[in-house]
């Protein structure tokens, strides 16, 4: 079981303590311990939370983490990550311009959180406004997943830093089994990076594998 200061197990259910009390940003539940308030994480919702309980043992996610996010969406995952870096910050990159107006909304209220709207496949576009990371996260549904990984890898992270990421079999070949293309791609990961834990997320997301793995 992963330990960190602001992640906290309530009644069999995950939760992250709330940076912004009284905000719940997807509907999700809210509970008040004492001073502090948690936010009741869905693994449906969001696939690092279905890793969680999956048994996810490595965690490089520090209270002073910088975080490239890339595939943010309307900020569901994103939203507990600013719960966990209190003192660091997220940079969130969204390509569709429909999500991204939820997405900068959330962040007005969430100041370690950065909009982007800009394309992942295309890292030099905001390399002029992201520092170097401590972390990759990287939720996209495109089929170049690992090719886009690498790219914004050798932009922004730091030397034996981490990154996370949500393989989706079906947006990279829907002809294949999903454990042929995780092969595949793993074997494509680990030329730039070493491959630490593998949690299929099942029954939270189907054909998907979660991979934390260190950069070279």
């Amino acid at each position: 079981m992963i330990k960190n200061e602001n992640i906290k197990w309530i009644e069999g259910k995950l939760a992250t303590r709330n940076l912004v009390k009284g905000q719940s940003v997807y509907g999700e539940k809210l509970v008040k311990i004492g001073d502090e308030e948690y936010r009741i994480w869905n693994p449906y919702r969001s696939k690092l939370a279905g890793a969680i309980y999956k048994g996810l043992k490595t965690f490089p996610i520090k209270i002073d983490s910088k975080i490239l996010y890339l595939g943010a969406a309307s900020g569901t995952t994103a939203s507990h990550l600013s719960d966990i870096v209190r003192k660091g910050i997220i940079y969130c990159v969204e390509f569709s311009p429909r999500v991204f107006r939820d997405l900068l909304q959330l962040c007005q209220t969430r100041k370690n959180m950065i909009p982007l709207l800009r394309d992942a496949t295309k890292p030099e576009t905001y390399a002029n406004i992201v520092e170097i990371c401590d972390v990759i996260y990287e939720d996209v549904a495109q089929p170049n997943q690992i090719e886009i990984l690498i790219a914004n890898a050798e932009h922004f992270l730091k030397k034996n830093g981490y990154v996370m990421i949500a393989i989706k079999a079906r947006s990279i070949d829907v002809t294949k089994k999903p454990e042929e293309i995780f092969k595949e791609e793993l074997r494509k990961m680990s030329e730039y990076f070493e491959i630490l834990e593998k949690i299929y997320l099942e029954p939270y997301d189907k054909d998907h594998l979660f991979v934390v793995a260190r950069y070279k």
